[in-house]
């Protein structure tokens, strides 16, 4: 069966550079970085599974992280034989997946909390450092199957980034993050679902930034400092005083470092 073709972003010239957004995210989350970036790297921005422009999940098919790699088939034909990968929170999961499937090509990885909650639960999803997120996207998923898509997309907005974030958001946003929430229960379920075994990251030789804000929940941070005790090659950045969604409340700063570390690789 061919693989869909999801819709991306892309500027300037050389050495690829993937980009892979969050979760109630599109590609856009990443036009500032493109702008720095693209003076010295050909920057592509990828729109997941239903988000965007890119097309919906395939009928039938169950959310899996797999998935998300093969979508991405047609743009790592356009990153050439060797790229770096980029990806923060859902879509530094997938980028972290698309690491090992093609190690040979990377030339490393840069992921915000990548959320491989799968890393962090032994059994129960809800006795483990990864249950706020489990509860949070478990009760988001209720609300829209209810028909209350804001309900939901407050309790997961809330999560990530505090009490009030979503009575924050300007309406426009507020309907574009609740319209992605029909996916909420696919997001959920394609992280926790992940078999991936801690040894291949272990395995896994490429230059990784794995970057974390202090005050994020401890669901994400416990992957991250999974990943920093695993990876082999790993510079581990903590961000004081910035959460979960860092690169979109404090893009200049997240952007800069990325920057640098790209350029020294």
């Amino acid at each position: 069966m061919d693989s869909p073709v999801p819709f991306f972003r892309e500027q300037g010239a050389g050495t690829g550079v993937v980009c892979l957004h969050s979760n109630a995210s599109t590609s856009s989350q990443w036009r500032s970085l493109a702008d720095l970036l693209s003076q010295r790297f050909h920057v592509i921005a990828v729109d997941g599974y239903g988000a965007g422009r890119s097309p919906d999940w395939p009928a039938g098919a169950a959310a899996r992280l797999h998935e998300e790699v093969r979508l991405l088939a047609a743009v790592l034909d356009r990153a050439g034989d060797s790229f770096h990968l980029l990806g923060h929170s859902y879509g530094g999961a997938v980028a972290m997946k698309l690491a090992l499937a093609c190690s040979h090509r990377v030339r490393s990885v840069v992921v915000y909390e990548p959320t491989l909650f799968h890393l962090v639960v032994r059994g129960d999803p809800m006795d483990s450092p990864a249950q706020g997120i489990w509860q949070a996207a478990s009760d988001a998923a209720a609300a829209v199957d209810g028909g209350d898509s804001h309900a939901g997309a407050r309790r997961f907005i809330d999560f990530w980034m505090g009490s009030g974030a979503w009575d924050a958001m300007p309406a426009a946003r507020q309907e574009a993050v609740a319209g992605s929430m029909r996916h909420v229960r696919r997001w959920r379920d394609a992280l926790f679902a992940e078999t991936e075994p801690r040894s291949a990251f272990a395995r896994l030789e490429v230059p990784v930034l794995c970057m974390a804000g202090d005050h994020s929940p401890e669901s994400s941070l416990s992957v991250a400092g999974v990943l920093a005790d695993t990876l082999p090659r790993v510079t581990f950045a903590r961000q004081p005083g910035l959460g979960h969604m860092g690169p979109i409340t404090h893009p200049e700063r997240v952007n800069a470092q990325i920057a640098e570390f790209l350029a020294r690789h």
